[in-house]
């Protein structure tokens, strides 16, 4: 949208209006009344309490040089997030039971703090950025403040907004000293650098969450910050583009490649932009009335096992909490959107990094009509087929089954090289599991990536051959030859042989999942390997959830609810246990564990099958 419309959209709207969909007293009031959100407010109230037991702690030069010392990000990050936790839980608390004086005496000090920091981005995304430059070149009289062209990443953006939006709600009641600076601090760290700073930044044209995140929060915070219609459409036309490439990154199944935590992460804030956008334009820019915006709210549906299992491909966590306030939003634009139970709710501690923005609207856009109205998630079958992505929900009575299944490309945001991986879950537990994602670090975001285990074809269930696991890069990928779903049985059929190097010889893969939906429902496996000559050694390779037991004519995994054997032709077939060690995303050391079936008898061309029976 060009420049001078903006600036035509912007002037005719209403710079006063309730920018949260009503004014903050009566949002306080509503939350405050909600019976449902209580355990999330006190979560809040025990963090806040102890804000008021603890000084705030600093970031120090120590733990600002541990990145490019070391590659380690734990020790700045963890120093780092504790303060937004800090900002978001006194931010929250100090609005909601405004009679309690000693929560804003800390607010300020900890919006004081977070405004004398050196930075607001986190150390691992200043690589080569001015922040990092040792030379002194200051003048007298030059302004001072930060470089032109300072970094704004994900996190100096996400504060940026965190600000604007705190002083918006708390109105006059915030001295107004510290209205000052955070209007001066954002100015200085986001605002100017973003529409003055010349070189776009990298992320204006990513197609993941980079993109909405820092553009969507640049946006919000302009939309609270700046009154002129002139100042606020050279903010947006730089923000529109970046989230239209935003959503480019997506296909038509809107489907989130980058794994659902993602999705919440970066289509939240997407929403959270496009919300504070039409609100502001009175209806002039209205981002939602797109059909793959719609599709996008859709996926959280299709994401997820069971309960809070979630399909946890790529670097997804297996585990997850829905945002009920975000989904009753999404609800209100879209009626398709399935409203989920009131125990699927996420608690505050869930993000880890303690973002201010989601916190709030989980609670300012939760409805008690709809929280009532939730149920858990429906059993059903879908293909999402831009991102081949299969997922299939099953109930018999009581019990809950699932399997999901993903063909792909390498080189997917938040990649792992796992085309034609699986998952396999039954009543709380995936009994064939993926692994999500491991401790981020230098490596994990450099040449080492799949080096680690979580990203390499190593650590997921698919074949290893002559020793070979799966080649990063787009080209190495899979074809999807059939997906079909009914009411009794799946069946999704993949090719696979572009997935691996020249290397291997091989011609053709094809990996033939067939899922019968019975009281005690049956997977099975068929892979079709056909070489330019017999292979030195094939290995189908199944990680498992739990410790498997060798039984006589199986292998079995068990879990306190339910239990899966594997069966397979022992004439062909030697299986073997393999122990991987691995680093959880949280730093914990784990142990992965692996069934490897070898093939005994080797050939140009052969079929192997196994099959997988609840118990």
């Amino acid at each position: 949208m060009h420049i001078e419309q903006l600036k035509r959209i912007f002037a005719s709207g209403d710079s006063v209006q309730q920018l949260l969909g009503d004014e903050p007293k009566r949002l306080r009031e509503r939350v405050m009344a909600a019976a449902a959100l209580q355990p999330f407010m006190e979560e809040i109230r025990i963090e806040a309490k102890q804000a008021l037991q603890e000084p705030i702690l600093g970031l120090d030069y120590s733990l600002f040089k541990m990145y490019s010392d070391t590659g380690s990000r734990k020790e700045y990050e963890a120093r780092y997030f504790s303060r937004r936790k800090r900002l978001t839980a006194l931010g929250l608390l100090a609005w909601l039971e405004p009679d309690h004086p000693s929560y804003k005496v800390e607010l300020n000090d900890i919006i004081w703090s977070v405004c004398d920091e050196y930075t607001w981005c986190l150390t691992a995304h200043l690589n080569g950025g001015p922040e990092m430059n040792s030379s002194v070149n200051v003048r007298l009289d030059e302004h001072s403040g930060p470089h032109p062209s300072a970094t704004i990443d994900l996190f100096a953006a996400e504060t940026a907004m965190a600000l604007a939006e705190i002083a918006y709600l708390h109105g006059s009641s915030l001295p107004p000293l510290i209205h000052k600076r955070i209007r001066e601090e954002v100015y200085r760290r986001v605002l100017r650098p973003f529409v003055f700073g010349g070189e776009p930044y990298f992320w204006e044209s990513a197609k993941h969450n980079w993109s909405s995140v820092c553009a969507g929060s640049i946006g919000a915070a302009a939309i609270y910050l700046l009154e002129s219609g002139d100042e606020l459409a050279a903010v947006w036309s730089k923000a529109l583009p970046a989230l239209d490439c935003f959503l480019s990154g997506y296909k038509e199944d809107g489907a989130c490649e980058e794994g659902y935590g993602y999705w919440q992460y970066g289509f939240g804030f997407f929403v959270y932009a496009a919300d504070l956008l039409k609100t502001r334009t009175a209806g002039g820019i209205d981002l939602f009335a797109n059909e793959k915006v719609k599709q996008i709210a859709l996926f959280q549906q299709k994401a997820f096992l069971d309960g809070k299992h979630a399909v946890n491909f790529s670097d997804a966590a297996a585990y997850s909490g829905i945002s009920l306030g975000f989904t009753h939003f999404l609800h209100e634009q879209y009626a398709e959107v399935s409203l989920p139970s009131l125990e699927l709710q996420a608690s505050f501690s869930t993000d880890h990094c303690f973002r201010w923005a989601p916190a709030l609207r989980n609670l300012i856009w939760y409805r008690e009509e709809k929280g009532k109205r939730g149920a858990q998630w429906d059993a059903a079958s879908y293909y999402l087929d831009n991102a081949q992505w299969f997922i299939s929900r099953h109930a018999a009575g009581s019990a809950r089954f699932a399997f999901a299944a993903k063909g792909g490309h390498n080189d997917e945001p938040h990649n792992h090289n796992d085309a034609g991986h699986f998952i396999v879950y039954a009543n709380g537990k995936s009994l064939l599991a993926d692994i999500g994602a491991g401790q981020y670090s230098a490596d994990y975001f450099g040449s080492g990536r799949y080096d680690i285990l979580c990203n390499s074809s190593e650590g997921h269930s698919v074949p290893i051959i002559n020793g070979n696991f799966q080649l990063p890069g787009k080209r190495h990928r899979a074809h999807c030859v059939r997906a079909q779903t009914d009411s009794l049985k799946d069946l999704f059929q993949l090719e696979l042989s572009s997935a691996y190097g020249e290397e291997t010889c091989l011609q053709k893969l094809e990996r033939e999942f067939v899922w019968v939906k019975s009281d005690k429902p049956v997977l099975q496996l068929n892979d079709r390997f056909q070489f330019e000559s017999a292979p030195a050694s094939i290995v189908e390779r199944f990680i498992a959830g739990t410790p498997p037991q060798f039984e006589d004519q199986y292998v079995l995994l068990k879990s306190e609810e339910a239990a899966i054997a594997i069966r397979y032709d022992q004439t062909l077939l030697q299986a073997r246990f393999v122990e991987l060690p691995h680093l959880t995303h949280s730093g914990e050391k784990t142990t992965i564990y692996a069934v490897d079936f070898h093939l005994l008898r080797l050939a140009s061309k052969f079929e192997l099958a196994f099959q997988f029976e609840w118990m």
